[in-house]
């Protein structure tokens, strides 16, 4: 048996290397057809609804899970308070209207400047052919302003790779109860 010299085996070695460092790249990343994977034209949609933060009576859709100490920052805005929530999305203000989705996440009382919320949560729709889909938001949301804006970071099913804005306006918040009734309204471009 013949041996090959430790220089070849060196090299050999080296190229073996680099081309199982070219293959895993090729698995980590790699470009892809994007109408093979159903993404056509991006269209823009706009949804309206009322989102119901309910704190009050003995079905609340928003529960208070952080308290703040109560001597923290001696701030009057809650600031640390954060609440889980799965808020009904209805097609108009009255909380008997139709049922079209429904807001799951948290929002966290996060300044302590003024009442300004960091929201997270998912829309996820009932409604049509849009039953089963999500549209994601993310953002600061200073209550008391008239109007908020808070961007679209995502979502699935028909909104996959959905970027945006959601428009918020209070329509009526009980500050003895906490209970809001919010109208959103979401711009989002999708596939």
């Amino acid at each position: 048996m013949k041996m090959l010299p430790t220089a070849t085996l060196a090299v050999s070695a080296v190229v073996l290397v680099l081309l199982s460092a070219a293959s895993s790249e090729e698995i980590f990343g790699r470009r892809l057809d994007a109408k093979a994977h159903g993404l056509r034209k991006q269209r823009l949609s706009h949804f309206r609804f009322y989102w119901h933060d309910i704190a009050s009576g003995k079905n609340p859709t928003s529960i208070t899970v952080v308290q703040p100490p109560l001597n923290a920052t001696g701030s009057s805005t809650g600031f640390g308070m954060v609440n889980i929530i799965d808020n009904a999305l209805t097609i108009a203000p009255e909380m008997s209207s139709r049922l079209v989705g429904r807001a799951q996440g948290f929002y966290a009382l996060a300044s302590q400047e003024e009442v300004g919320l960091l929201m997270v949560m998912n829309f996820a729709f009932l409604e049509g052919k849009y039953n089963g889909s999500t549209i994601t938001v993310m953002g600061r949301n200073p209550v008391f302003h008239k109007v908020r804006e808070m961007p679209v970071v995502g979502g699935s099913g028909l909104f996959r790779f959905a970027h945006g804005y959601a428009e918020l306006r209070t329509h009526t918040f009980d500050l003895k109860t906490g209970d809001a009734n919010i109208e959103y309204n979401v711009f989002v471009m999708h596939y």
